[in-house]
Protein backbone atom coordinates (compact mmCIF):
# COMPACT_ATOMS: atom_id res chain seq x y z
CA UNK A 1 0.00 0.00 0.00
CA UNK A 2 1.64 3.38 -0.79
CA UNK A 3 1.45 5.61 2.36
CA UNK A 4 1.49 9.02 2.69
CA UNK A 5 0.46 11.64 4.44
CA UNK A 6 -2.45 12.38 2.98
CA UNK A 7 -3.38 8.38 3.36
CA UNK A 8 -2.24 8.27 7.09
CA UNK A 9 -3.72 11.76 8.28
CA UNK A 10 -5.90 13.83 6.45
CA UNK A 11 -7.96 11.52 4.67
CA UNK A 12 -10.09 10.64 7.62
CA UNK A 13 -10.25 14.37 8.24
CA UNK A 14 -11.23 15.11 5.05
CA UNK A 15 -13.98 12.32 5.27
CA UNK A 16 -15.44 13.69 8.50
CA UNK A 17 -16.09 16.94 7.29
CA UNK A 18 -17.03 16.32 4.00
CA UNK A 19 -19.98 13.96 5.36
CA UNK A 20 -20.76 16.24 8.04
CA UNK A 21 -21.19 19.28 5.25
CA UNK A 22 -22.62 16.80 2.95
CA UNK A 23 -25.41 15.61 5.53
CA UNK A 24 -26.21 19.15 6.45
CA UNK A 25 -26.53 20.40 2.93
CA UNK A 26 -28.59 17.26 1.98
CA UNK A 27 -30.99 16.82 4.74
CA UNK A 28 -34.09 18.20 2.40
CA UNK A 29 -33.18 15.84 -0.42
CA UNK A 30 -32.99 12.91 2.39
CA UNK A 31 -36.05 13.91 4.58
CA UNK A 32 -37.82 13.51 1.18
CA UNK A 33 -36.71 10.35 0.61
CA UNK A 34 -37.97 9.51 3.42
CA UNK A 35 -41.40 10.74 2.80
CA UNK A 36 -41.53 9.07 -0.46
CA UNK A 37 -40.15 5.63 0.72
CA UNK A 38 -42.89 5.46 3.47
CA UNK A 39 -45.98 7.13 0.52
CA UNK A 40 -44.72 3.98 -1.80
CA UNK A 41 -44.10 0.69 -0.40
CA UNK A 42 -44.73 -0.94 3.37
CA UNK A 43 -41.46 -1.82 5.18
CA UNK A 44 -38.65 0.24 7.23
CA UNK A 45 -36.78 3.23 5.45
CA UNK A 46 -33.60 1.91 6.04
CA UNK A 47 -31.91 -0.98 4.68
CA UNK A 48 -29.06 -2.31 7.50
CA UNK A 49 -27.07 -5.14 6.24
CA UNK A 50 -23.32 -6.72 7.98
CA UNK A 51 -20.16 -5.46 5.49
CA UNK A 52 -16.54 -5.88 5.91
CA UNK A 53 -14.40 -2.94 6.70
CA UNK A 54 -11.08 -2.09 6.84
CA UNK A 55 -8.95 -5.42 8.13
CA UNK A 56 -12.71 -7.07 8.10
CA UNK A 57 -13.75 -5.64 10.73
CA UNK A 58 -17.78 -6.06 10.20
CA UNK A 59 -19.67 -3.10 10.92
CA UNK A 60 -23.15 -2.56 10.06
CA UNK A 61 -23.75 -0.09 6.41
CA UNK A 62 -26.79 2.30 5.48
CA UNK A 63 -28.99 2.84 2.77
CA UNK A 64 -32.07 3.76 1.98
CA UNK A 65 -34.51 0.82 1.52
CA UNK A 66 -35.51 0.74 -2.43
CA UNK A 67 -36.79 -3.11 -2.82
CA UNK A 68 -40.14 -4.85 -0.81
CA UNK A 69 -40.20 -5.76 2.27
CA UNK A 70 -40.66 -9.38 1.53
CA UNK A 71 -37.74 -11.30 3.14
CA UNK A 72 -35.37 -12.65 0.10
CA UNK A 73 -32.39 -15.58 0.16
CA UNK A 74 -30.99 -14.42 -2.90
CA UNK A 75 -28.19 -11.98 -2.28
CA UNK A 76 -26.33 -11.75 -5.80
CA UNK A 77 -26.31 -8.72 -7.91
CA UNK A 78 -29.64 -6.19 -8.30
CA UNK A 79 -30.40 -4.70 -11.73
CA UNK A 80 -32.67 -2.18 -12.29
CA UNK A 81 -35.29 -4.20 -14.43
CA UNK A 82 -35.55 -6.68 -11.04
CA UNK A 83 -39.40 -6.95 -10.10
CA UNK A 84 -38.37 -6.28 -6.03
CA UNK A 85 -37.18 -2.70 -6.68
CA UNK A 86 -40.22 -0.14 -5.57
CA UNK A 87 -41.38 2.59 -7.59
CA UNK A 88 -39.35 4.80 -5.80
CA UNK A 89 -36.71 2.01 -5.35
CA UNK A 90 -35.96 2.36 -9.09
CA UNK A 91 -35.15 6.25 -9.14
CA UNK A 92 -33.23 6.23 -5.95
CA UNK A 93 -31.16 3.25 -7.15
CA UNK A 94 -30.60 4.85 -10.43
CA UNK A 95 -29.55 8.44 -9.23
CA UNK A 96 -27.57 6.62 -6.10
CA UNK A 97 -30.02 8.75 -3.54
CA UNK A 98 -30.01 5.16 -1.87
CA UNK A 99 -26.38 5.50 -0.95
CA UNK A 100 -26.46 8.48 0.92
CA UNK A 101 -27.36 7.23 4.35
CA UNK A 102 -23.53 5.69 4.38
CA UNK A 103 -22.58 9.60 5.06
CA UNK A 104 -23.32 8.55 8.14
CA UNK A 105 -20.56 5.45 8.25
CA UNK A 106 -18.43 7.60 6.85
CA UNK A 107 -19.03 9.88 9.61
CA UNK A 108 -18.43 7.30 12.35
CA UNK A 109 -15.44 6.00 10.44
CA UNK A 110 -16.16 2.62 9.25
CA UNK A 111 -16.11 4.07 5.65
CA UNK A 112 -14.77 6.88 3.74
CA UNK A 113 -15.96 8.44 0.74
CA UNK A 114 -13.63 6.90 -1.45
CA UNK A 115 -12.61 3.40 -1.30
CA UNK A 116 -13.36 -0.36 -2.37
CA UNK A 117 -16.86 -0.66 -2.04
CA UNK A 118 -17.62 -2.82 1.32
CA UNK A 119 -18.21 -6.44 0.41
CA UNK A 120 -20.28 -9.21 2.64
CA UNK A 121 -18.49 -11.17 5.20
CA UNK A 122 -19.03 -14.42 3.35
CA UNK A 123 -17.53 -13.31 0.33
CA UNK A 124 -14.07 -12.82 2.30
CA UNK A 125 -14.03 -17.06 1.67
CA UNK A 126 -13.38 -16.67 -2.18
CA UNK A 127 -10.93 -13.62 -2.06
CA UNK A 128 -7.48 -13.85 -3.84
CA UNK A 129 -4.16 -12.66 -2.29
CA UNK A 130 -5.33 -9.45 -4.70
CA UNK A 131 -8.70 -9.48 -3.47
CA UNK A 132 -7.74 -9.38 0.09
CA UNK A 133 -5.78 -6.04 -1.10
CA UNK A 134 -9.30 -4.02 -0.63
CA UNK A 135 -9.01 -4.89 2.76
CA UNK A 136 -6.16 -2.75 3.59
CA UNK A 137 -7.75 0.55 3.43
CA UNK A 138 -11.65 1.84 4.87
CA UNK A 139 -14.11 1.11 1.90
CA UNK A 140 -16.00 3.81 0.79
CA UNK A 141 -19.67 5.08 -1.16
CA UNK A 142 -17.38 5.46 -4.50
CA UNK A 143 -14.29 3.82 -5.74
CA UNK A 144 -12.45 2.98 -8.68
CA UNK A 145 -14.11 -0.16 -9.77
CA UNK A 146 -17.52 1.68 -9.48
CA UNK A 147 -16.20 4.69 -12.18
CA UNK A 148 -15.17 1.45 -14.23
CA UNK A 149 -18.45 -0.68 -14.53
CA UNK A 150 -19.32 -1.59 -11.04
CA UNK A 151 -21.95 -4.06 -11.17
CA UNK A 152 -20.54 -4.88 -15.04
CA UNK A 153 -18.08 -6.23 -13.75
CA UNK A 154 -16.82 -9.25 -12.81
CA UNK A 155 -15.96 -9.99 -8.90
CA UNK A 156 -11.73 -10.12 -10.22
CA UNK A 157 -12.12 -7.38 -12.36
CA UNK A 158 -13.05 -5.15 -9.26
CA UNK A 159 -10.93 -6.56 -7.26
CA UNK A 160 -8.24 -5.68 -9.70
CA UNK A 161 -9.68 -1.83 -9.81
CA UNK A 162 -9.74 -2.25 -6.01
CA UNK A 163 -5.71 -3.20 -5.45
CA UNK A 164 -4.86 -0.57 -8.42
CA UNK A 165 -6.36 1.96 -5.81
CA UNK A 166 -4.96 0.44 -2.55
CA UNK A 167 -1.39 0.52 -4.68
CA UNK A 168 -2.14 4.44 -5.61
CA UNK A 169 -4.11 6.04 -3.02
CA UNK A 170 -3.87 10.11 -3.29
CA UNK A 171 -5.53 13.13 -2.77
CA UNK A 172 -5.30 13.31 -6.64
CA UNK A 173 -6.87 10.08 -7.17
CA UNK A 174 -9.63 10.72 -5.09
CA UNK A 175 -10.82 13.78 -6.48
CA UNK A 176 -10.49 11.88 -10.06
CA UNK A 177 -12.74 9.34 -8.81
CA UNK A 178 -15.34 11.59 -6.78
CA UNK A 179 -15.23 13.63 -10.06
CA UNK A 180 -16.02 10.82 -12.21
CA UNK A 181 -18.48 9.87 -10.03
CA UNK A 182 -20.90 12.18 -11.19
CA UNK A 183 -20.83 11.79 -14.72
CA UNK A 184 -21.50 8.05 -13.63
CA UNK A 185 -24.75 9.00 -11.65
CA UNK A 186 -25.73 11.30 -14.50
CA UNK A 187 -25.13 9.46 -17.12
CA UNK A 188 -25.46 5.64 -15.92
CA UNK A 189 -22.91 2.79 -14.58
CA UNK A 190 -23.01 0.87 -18.16
CA UNK A 191 -21.73 4.05 -20.11
CA UNK A 192 -18.20 3.57 -17.92
CA UNK A 193 -17.82 0.27 -18.18
CA UNK A 194 -14.11 -0.56 -18.74
CA UNK A 195 -12.72 -3.84 -18.41
CA UNK A 196 -9.88 -5.18 -16.53
CA UNK A 197 -7.80 -8.00 -16.62
CA UNK A 198 -8.00 -9.93 -13.45
CA UNK A 199 -4.14 -10.19 -12.56
CA UNK A 200 -3.87 -6.47 -13.53
CA UNK A 201 -3.12 -3.58 -10.48
CA UNK A 202 -1.41 -1.36 -12.41
CA UNK A 203 -2.99 -0.81 -15.12
CA UNK A 204 -5.11 2.78 -16.08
Amino acid sequence: MKKNLYSCCFKRLLDAVAALVLLTLLAPLLLLTIVLIKLDSRGPVFFRQKRMGRNGAVFNLLKFRTMTHRPRAVTGEVFLDNPEITRVGRWLRRYKVDELPQLINVLTGDMSLVGPRPALPEQRADYTELACKRLWVRPGLTGLAQVNGNIFLTWPERWAYDAQYVENLSLALDLKILLRTFAVVLKGEERFVHKKPAGDAHGS
